[in-house]
């Protein structure tokens, strides 16, 4: 199973056997917006708080997710998820709501690979047989968490980036019909010294280059094998930063598409998003939405997911903390009936 320093090889390959999408309506004016199983015309959610409304996300994400698989909660024998608020409350809140035994996970906007990693780590092992993983983010609570509440109206630079409003839920099994997890490479954590929570691009890409160089190494292939490699969350200023140390590197990376969930969800010209998208919903949606429904289409075959995420806090930030980064790549290709 342990191939190489930090990377599995699944060789049971579990099966995304269902996957849900619930997002916002700024994400449901996207060019994704076909690829979401629900849209929601009010980010409130009819709560009464932006964390509320939050966790509503995700219960219905993982809801949903369990439905399309044809299951009930019952059958789930574990739910790994998390999130960006303190104590990962949307995850933790919604697992008291589900009653589904929970490992809650922290890996920032890396959640959705992390949790994707450990459950068909598990699965893969015979330690379960379904497992829903899921994460969620809220634009307007990640900003009064982290940066400045919505209402202040504060003017950000271009390097900022835009939190989605969304939530992303799959049931990993050992059989069933759908793609499959062939194999994850764990991430290290690289902190280049970045203190800016406005530019948490610059930050990630370098931890992002490092896993999927890692990953290649450890597997010993090329980037040509898969159809897609896609980044989770480094959007214009990160992307940017991220082909250039793989030119840096000799990194062939031409030799595949490479793209960013946080430059794919919105439309750069008529929403205003700065540099792009990030959140722990930004590589779940886009993964779990549009990305698998592609690959269900035959229009991918093989790809590798790199969420990133950027390991700050309130309290490390007033401390004049910089930002450490990690990465998690998890490949996933075509399955079918097993």
């Amino acid at each position: 199973m342990l191939k190489g320093h930090q990377s599995w090889i699944f060789e049971n390959k579990p099966v995304i056997r269902a996957s849900a999408t619930v997002v916002g309506p700024f994400e449901g004016s996207g060019p994704l917006a076909d690829d979401f199983d629900i849209i929601h015309g009010d980010s409130m959610l009819e709560e009464d708080s932006w964390e509320k409304a939050e966790k509503v996300l995700i219960e219905e994400a993982a809801q949903l997710a369990i439905e399309n698989a044809g299951l009930t909660k019952e059958q789930v024998q574990f739910y790994i998820g998390g999130d960006l608020m303190n104590q990962i409350i949307s995850s933790s809140f919604a697992a008291r709501t589900l009653t589904i035994p929970y490992l809650g996970v922290f890996g920032a906007c890396s959640t959705s690979m992390e949790s994707l990693a450990l459950a068909s780590a598990l699965v893969n092992s015979g330690a379960a047989n379904f497992i829903l993983a899921g994460t969620c983010s809220h634009n307007a609570s990640v900003e009064k968490q982290f940066r400045y509440p919505t209402e202040y109206g504060s003017q950000k630079p271009p390097t900022a980036q835009y939190t989605v409003t969304g939530a992303g839920a799959a049931i990993v099994s050992r059989e069933g019909d759908g793609p499959v997890v062939t194999s994850a490479t764990i991430g290290r954590v690289i902190d280049m010294g970045i203190t800016d929570p406005f530019n948490m691009g610059a930050a990630m890409a370098p931890a992002a280059v490092d896993t999927i160089q890692a990953h290649f190494r450890d597997l010993q292939i090329e980037p040509g094998y898969y159809d897609l490699i896609v980044t989770g969350d480094l959007a214009k200023v990160g992307y940017e930063i991220a082909c250039k140390l793989f030119e840096k590197h000799n990194f062939p990376i031409h030799q595949t598409e490479y793209n960013d969930c946080g430059m794919m969800i919105y439309d750069y010209d008529t929403q205003m998003v700065q540099a792009g998208a990030s959140g722990c919903g930004c590589s779940a949606v886009v993964t779990y939405g549009h990305l698998l429904k592609r690959m269900r289409k035959g229009e991918i075959k093989r790809m590798l997911v790199v969420a990133t995420g950027a390991l700050l806090s309130p309290l490390s930030f007033q401390q004049g903390e910089s930002i450490p980064c990690i990465a998690h790549a998890v490949a996933i290709e075509e399955g079918g009936n097993r």
